[in-house]
């Protein structure tokens, strides 16, 4: 098998009803609240998890899968429920910070 063959995270075993063998993984469920906890998470993600061009193609910086990778996605979903533009989250992954502190949402008066 070739190094450069891409392949689809697939579950080893099976544990449940419903459950078929060779079932690709899912994304990753959101939290029921986004906190600032849930922020920080998810800017980390996003940085760490950032697309780098490589002779393949575009994949995941942090694990060389194909990007954007669970992780990732889940970190954009993250910061779009938290109130951020793509532009903002965009200008996060850039500037490559994974501390960077996301201010809180505006709230009405």
């Amino acid at each position: 098998m070739s190094s450069r063959t891409a392949h689809p995270v697939r579950r080893a075993v099976t544990s449940g009803a419903g459950e078929t063998s060779g079932e690709v993984l899912r994304d990753i469920p959101l939290p029921p609240y986004v906190t600032g906890e849930d922020t920080q998470f998810a800017v980390r993600a996003v940085v760490v998890h950032a697309p780098q061009r490589w002779s393949g193609g575009v994949v995941c910086r942090n694990d060389a899968s194909p990007h954007p990778c669970r992780l990732h996605r889940w970190g954009i979903r993250v910061l779009a429920l938290r109130g951020l533009r793509a532009a903002e989250i965009a200008a996060l992954i850039e500037r490559g910070d994974p501390t960077a502190v996301v201010p809180p949402p505006d709230r009405p008066a």
